[in-house]
């Protein structure tokens, strides 16, 4: 798994990393419906803010978003 800075992609690519996220992660969001835009928004705060991360995985050749809670830190990182 490659981590790749979010502020490295085009915003072209990067919404479309989101928008693909959004497409296959479920309906579930409690009690309200967010529509596309709030869950953009919610994503890019959460890139902004370190909670998520971009990776891409050189096995599959796919790019998706990760919580960043659920990356181990590896040497290097700050």
């Amino acid at each position: 798994m490659i981590k790749i800075p979010h502020e490295l992609l085009s915003a072209e690519a990067l919404l479309g990393v989101i928008d693909e996220f959004i497409g296959r992660e479920g309906t579930d969001y409690g009690h309200r419906d967010f529509t596309i835009a709030e869950k953009r928004a919610a994503l890019m705060r959460a890139l902004e803010g370190g909670r998520a991360i971009v990776v891409f995985d050189p096995v599959s050749e796919t790019t998706t978003l990760i919580d960043a809670a659920d990356v181990p830190r590896q040497k290097g990182d700050v």
